[in-house]
This record gives C-alpha cells, structure tokens and sequence, in this order.
C-alpha cells in the first residue's frame, strides 16, 4: 500500500508532470510566473484546492449521479477556491494582488477537473488524496522552477533578493510575455534530455545483462522487445547448444 501511495506522488512531480509532460494548465504558468515567489504561491494555492477537492469527490464518488458528475465537480472545486481565495485576501493580499484573476480561475483549471474525473472520481479517498499532493507539487515545482528562472534572468533577482552583480543589465524580455514561451520550452526540452537518456541508459543495461531462457520465459524478459527472437543459452557446452537448437 506504500508503493501506491509513493506512486501517486512520483507520477504528479515526475512521471506525468503537469507543467513539464502534460502540458496542463498553461494560461497561469505562463501567465503569473513572472517571478519565483508568483510561481510558488500559484502552485500552492492549486495543491491546496487540488487535495481537497480530489477528497471530496473521492467521497461522494458513489452518490453523485453520472449524469451530473462534471457540475457537481465544479461545484465542488469553485467552494474551495473560494475559500482559498478569502484566505489569501485577508493573509497574503501582496501575493493575492499578483495573482489578480487567476486565483477564481483556478476553478477551471484543467489539472483540477481532470484528476476529479480521471482519477478521484474512481479510487479511493487516501490515494486520490496523494494523488492531488502529487500532480499538485508538480505542479508548483514547475511554475517555481519557470519563475525561478525568468525572475532571475529578467530582473537579477531570486524571491525578491538581489544575486546578480550591479554591473549585470537584467534581459526584460523574460519577466514578459515571450520569455514565458522561451523558458517553458527551454526547460520541457531539458527534462525531456535526461529522461531519454535516463531511458537509453536502463535500455543498455537490461540489453546487457539479458539472456533469453527460451519458451515461456520470453513472456516476462525485459529484452523481449530488442532482442528480435535469438535465444542466448548461457552456461551451456557447444553439444548442448546444438541439442538444444534441434
């Protein structure tokens, strides 16, 4: 039961990503991320939403008609947006001032209503709550990491503090609206290099310490897709090679 609950969270910061591999809710992560900080407490503020939403709609799973079901999750996610939305008025209103209208918005954001009925709507209430705390947190992590980055090349400075020298001349194109696109691709590009190579360096190891045991153990061989049908008999003398070939 740990492995399912650590899977939820691998998939949301690692696997399917929101911001990095399901390209999902684009219009806030290019929008708000001008600096690391807008970028940290959008992505809380969806976690938030994300995880409560998700188990209530994992409760309610059995007694929401299906005819009703997409409503019903609006209903759901739009009452702890607000709440969410009061809460940062009256604690954080800076944050709340730079967020403006994407804060409601959240209401419609397509991670928040494709969990509810792709997954909360389906599965049990702990893990759809672990399942929000993971597409949430990849979430944030991918609107910090674009914030991090533009604030840092745009304005020289990182959560507000200045890292750059005087001497540096900020790139103001990246705290606006095109260094939204070039940073966003910059770094989907990034992480899909270590994931192919991530993936060729586990191909190359599986390939080099396969060996085929013939007959049904083709059915469960990690290799059986690169290994076109040659069967290795390791260990065997040449005679058994060739008894066994016939």
């Amino acid at each position: 039961m740990v492995n399912k609950y650590m899977e939820r969270l691998y998939n949301g910061l690692v696997k399917e990503n929101p911001t990095f591999v399901l390209m999902l809710g684009m219009c806030p992560t290019l929008a708000v991320t001008t600096s690391a900080i807008n970028g940290v407490g959008m992505g809380l503020s969806t976690t938030v939403v994300l995880v409560l939403s998700n188990m209530l709609i994992s409760m309610l799973r059995k007694i929401i008609p299906n005819s009703v079901r997409v409503p019903a999750f609006i209903v759901v996610v739009a009452s702890f947006v607000t709440i969410v939305q009061f809460l940062m008025e009256g604690f954080v209103p800076s944050l709340y001032d730079s967020l403006g209208i994407y804060i409601p918005l959240i209401v419609v954001n397509c991670i928040i209503l494709g969990r509810a009925e792709s997954y909360a709507s389906k599965n049990p209430v702990v893990l759809s709550i672990m399942d929000g705390i993971g597409m949430g947190l990849g979430f944030t992590v991918g609107l910090t990491a674009i914030g991090f980055v533009r604030e840092l090349i745009g304005a020289g400075t990182v959560f507000g503090f200045r890292v750059m020298p005087e001497a540096y001349e900020p790139l103001t194109i990246f705290i606006l609206a095109p260094g939204a696109f070039f940073v966003l691709a910059a770094l989907t590009a990034l992480q899909n290099v270590f994931k192919n190579r991530a993936k060729t360096k586990g191909a190359a190891v599986n390939g080099a310490g396969a060996e085929c045991a013939g007959g049904t153990g083709c059915e469960s061989c990690a290799s059986r897709e690169t290994c076109g049908g040659k069967m290795v008999f390791s260990g065997m003398t040449e005679q058994e090679k060739g008894g066994e070939a016939k």
